[in-house]
């Protein structure tokens, strides 16, 4: 009982303690929220206002999230709109005041062009809303500086062409700039629509093309180059389109003679050709910085373009180049050629990603077609070209380089075109032979022939590789006959003057006995594409025999191309059956 003050005194410590420690962790609470608050207020400065962090940041997410708009924030629109008719009007009464000749005109443009920016500048600034609020300001900036361009270049002549030009660029340009640190997407889109819309007008309009062709190339070396540009690519597309209607206008006005030039100034042949050539050497630059530097894909967007550009430039250098622009042209495409092999062998080879090394080999190739019929003599190009041929069927029998073997093909069809093989196959198989073989169609004849010997025979391959193994057999098949049948040809020469019914023969037998070697090589090599161009031969032989051997009438020669053919259509199938039952 003594006891029971001291246990008292005791509580009454402890329940002081606990008070005290409460007190101090309310007081560590409140500098807590006011520090989160005082964070809170430099972070976002518009939410300062409100009661609590908490709050704030919900009544963020929900004015920025427009599944849970309510019907006052989407009401906002309509003052957005007031303000941009409002915007509108001002301009109207710009244009009012140069009516009256108060102020001199060119004040007037002065103040209405900055009149334009500044709304383009609010657009940038507005921080609050949905993002269609920036581009109503935008677009209302682009309205002001539209058509006070075109009245103060084309009505009034305030405004040069080149003066209206550089108001575009810098147009374009403090878009980019206001956009730089933030992510101002519809402020760019609406000023390169208009941009590149107005450049494209102007130019037309005013019939002075060479200012809008520069600054619409400033303006696309701007968005391939400058960082934080490639945030919006659809920019970029706008602005090269342009450039490219641009330049192709200009390129046809000053090519298509006297009457399409009225009206147009004259221009010097290094006006004419700059602006084709530097818009192929700007898309150039910057496909290879992008796939070979930095290792990125290439855009299908980028892809077309280059090809666009590529023959912008060509026809420059055709048109306005001469006498020595189409040798300057072929040289050109040879040595790029030369770079997209290199890069497609050493950059693309181990890459991961296929497209563009399916996209430079495919270029390569191009280039190195044109560039061997511009600048090369006809029997350098047709041995490049074989020895192209050549090169990419080895290669095709990687299976990573399997799309060389169609590379292959056109090679082979582009040196067959050149040499005349074709030419002499089809005189010697349905026409009337003509001139004697020349060394060009010998070569590509056994070009053809290695070509087929060297193609990596797959037994499970698409529908693609079936069709070019094919055309391999055919071209090597044709050739080969062809050679055959000229050379009977010539050997009967050297007994008698050959008639019809004496080339008819020569054709029936070389026919049938190559198809008989056909349905033999493709039943013991088991290559079907054989096969099927055997019993193609037969067909041909057996309708030759209707169209040709009959019609001469010359009885002998007659009964031994039946008997050919009779002979050819017994021992075809025994032939293909015997083989493969060894």
């Amino acid at each position: 009982m003594n006891n029971l003050p001291e246990d008292r005194e005791d509580t009454e410590v402890l329940t002081g303690h606990r008070r005290a420690l409460g007190e101090n962790i309310a007081l560590l609470e409140v500098r807590l929220e006011a520090l989160e608050s005082r964070v809170e207020a430099l972070e976002h400065p518009l939410a300062a206002s409100c009661p609590s962090p908490s709050s704030g940041v919900e009544s963020a997410l929900a004015a920025t999230s427009p599944a849970e708009e309510s019907p006052e924030q989407a009401g906002s629109l309509f003052p957005v709109l007031g303000r941009a008719l409002l915007g509108i009007a001002g301009a109207y009464v710009l244009r009012a005041v140069e009516e009256t000749g108060a102020l001199p005109r060119l004040i007037v443009a002065a103040a209405g062009i900055a009149y334009a920016f500044l709304w383009l500048v609010w657009a940038a600034r507005v921080r609050v809303g949905p993002r269609v609020v920036n581009s109503v300001y935008a677009a209302t900036s682009a309205l002001i500086l539209a058509p006070m361009l075109w009245e103060l270049t084309l009505r009034f002549n305030v405004l040069s062409a080149a003066a209206a030009a550089g108001v575009v660029c810098g147009f374009m340009l403090a878009a980019f700039t206001l956009a730089w640190k933030r992510d101002l997407k519809p402020v760019v889109r609406v000023a390169s629509i208009a941009a590149a819309a107005l450049a494209v007008a102007l130019a037309i309009a005013s019939h002075i093309l060479l200012p809008f062709a520069v600054v619409l190339l400033v303006l696309a070396a701007v968005c391939e180059f400058v960082p934080g540009c490639d945030r919006v690519p659809e920019a970029g597309a706008l602005i090269a389109l342009a450039a490219d209607a641009v330049i192709w206008i200009l390129i046809y006005v000053n090519s298509a003679g006297q009457a399409a030039q009225e009206g147009y100034p004259a221009l010097s042949y290094a006006a004419l050709l700059v602006p084709g050539v530097a818009v192929f050497v700007l898309f150039a630059v910057s496909v290879g910085v992008r796939t070979v530097l930095r290792a990125q894909p290439i855009a299908i967007f980028a892809t077309l373009q280059t090809v666009i550009s590529f023959l912008l430039a060509a026809v420059s250098l055709a048109e306005f180049a001469q006498p020595n622009g189409t040798m300057i042209l072929g040289i050109a495409c040879l040595v790029f050629s030369i770079a997209c092999y290199a890069a497609v062998f050493s950059v693309f080879a181990r890459a991961s990603d296929q497209r563009n090394k399916t996209v430079f080999a495919a270029w390569a190739m191009v280039l190195l077609l044109a560039g061997s019929f511009l600048c090369l003599p006809p029997l350098l190009a047709i041995l490049l070209l074989g020895a192209a041929a050549l090169a990419a069927v080895v290669l095709s029998r990687q299976e990573r380089w399997s799309v060389f073997e169609l590379y292959a093909m056109w090679f082979l069809l582009a040196a067959a075109a050149a040499s005349g093989l074709l030419k002499f196959m089809v005189n010697a198989l349905v026409g009337t032979p003509g001139d004697a073989m020349t060394a060009g169609v010998g070569l590509i004849a056994v070009c053809a022939v290695l070509c087929y010997a060297l193609a990596p025979p797959r037994q499970t391959e698409g529908q693609i590789r079936q069709v070019l193994r094919l055309g391999f057999a055919a071209l090597a098949s044709g050739a080969v006959a062809a050679l055959l049948i000229d050379g009977l040809v010539a050997l009967t020469g050297l007994r008698l003057i050959p008639g019809a019914h004496h080339l008819a023969l020569i054709r029936t037998a070389v026919l049938c006995t190559t198809a008989l070697a056909l349905v033999f090589g493709g039943s013991r090599w088991r290559r079907r594409e054989l096969t099927r161009l055997g019993y193609a031969a037969i067909v041909l032989v057996a309708v030759k025999l209707v169209a040709e051997d009959l019609r001469h009438g010359h009885l002998a020669y007659v009964a031994a191309s039946i008997f050919l053919v009779a002979f050819t259509l017994i021992a075809a199938p025994r032939v293909a059956g015997a083989r493969q039952k060894v």
